[in-house]
């Protein structure tokens, strides 16, 4: 692993250190997890992204996805 400085507010570490505390985990450990729950979000948005932007490029065609319609129906609960 490699160590990294930062530089933070004093309410936002205090705030971090108390969840890690009654996570019961340590502050690098939080701030671990919270940099790759970003990472992951952001590649989510930029792949939503990027899909949208395929349709806008290309929209579906007119029935091309009819043969689905049986798949959406949920029925009666």
């Amino acid at each position: 692993m490699v160590t990294v400085q930062m530089t933070l507010d004093e309410k936002l570490v205090k705030r971090v250190d108390d969840l890690a505390h009654k996570l019961r985990t340590s502050r690098s450990a939080f701030a671990r997890e919270a940099l790759k729950e970003a990472v992951r979000k952001h590649q989510v948005l930029e792949l939503e992204r990027k899909h949208k932007s395929g349709y806008q490029r290309r929209p579906a065609a007119k029935g091309e996805f009819d043969i689905f319609e049986n798949e959406r129906a949920w029925g009666e609960a």
